[in-house]
This record gives C-alpha cells, sequence and structure tokens, in this order.
C-alpha cells in the first residue's frame, strides 16, 4: 500500500462498520425477496422491521425469524415479539452477515444464547410472562461461581 509504513498493519473493522452494515443490507435483501416470494399477509412496517406474515411454517424457524431488517412470521406479530425481533435486527446491524455465524456458535438453546438472552427471552416467548430471568448453570468441568 502507498503511504504506510512498512511493517504497519491496517486492521478492517468487522463490527458495527461500513462493512458490517453492508451485511446487514445484503441479509435485508434477501429477507425482502424470500418474505416478498412467500407472504400471503399484510406486509408492515413496525418497530423498524418489515414484517411478512402469513408466511408458511417451512420458511421461517421457531415462531418467526429476522432476517437482516425482515422479520417473517406466520402470525407471531405481537408488540412484544416485535420488540425482541428489532433487538434482533440492531444485532444484524451490529455484526452484519458474521450474525448468522456467531448466532450458530452461541447454541441452539436459547436459554443459553446470548443474542436471544439479549433480545430478552420472556419477550421472545422462551420463558412464561412474569417468570425470573434464568441465571446461566455452569457448564460441566467448570466451578461454579457460587457456593
Amino acid at each position: 500500500m502507498s503511504g504506510t509504513k512498512p511493517g504497519t498493519t491496517v486492521r478492517i473493522r468487522l463490527t458495527d462498520s461500513p462493512i458490517s452494515r453492508l451485511g446487514y443490507w445484503w441479509a435485508t435483501a434477501v429477507g425482502f425477496t424470500w418474505g416478498f416470494i412467500w407472504s400471503t399477509g399484510p406486509i408492515r412496517r413496525r418497530n423498524g422491521l418489515i414484517v411478512f406474515t402469513g408466511m408458511p411454517n417451512w420458511t421461517f424457524g421457531r415462531g418467526g425469524s429476522c432476517v437482516g431488517g425482515c422479520y417473517l412470521t406466520g402470525a407471531n406479530d405481537g408488540d412484544r415479539v416485535l420488540g425482541h425481533e428489532a433487538v434482533h435486527r440492531e444485532q444484524w446491524r451490529r455484526y452484519g452477515m458474521l450474525f448468522p455465524l456467531l448466532y450458530l456458535i452461541a447454541g441452539r438453546d436459547p436459554l443459553r444464547n446470548r443474542f436471544e438472552i439479549e433480545a430478552g427471552l420472556e419477550a421472545g416467548g422462551y420463558l412464561p410472562r412474569g417468570s425470573a430471568p434464568r441465571r446461566a448453570t455452569p457448564r460441566p468441568g467448570r466451578a461454579s461461581s457460587t457456593p
């Protein structure tokens, strides 16, 4: 590279960066296309999300899926769940196309998945309303922080 000293490294920031936002917009385009093809219900904008309802069950995971700025669901579109999904939208914005990989690494158990915990387990329908938040249980072979 011209203008840099020998031995100088160029750091590319992958989160909260133009690169992650480009990934967010790509994912949004994919989610929009998928939702446009399969949605049979109203399509509207709520909580900063483009919400596609009336989707066949096989086109999304669990009660619904956030892909970029799109939320794909059959009919699970209440205010509480949309608040939860709006947090996932922000996670997409922060991590871009790294988000699906990081989510996979965090695990399928929503009670241990840091992204689901951040979005709110109760609002996401993973805990009954009014229940106390669950604390992460120690993994086998690790010392517990409580006596």
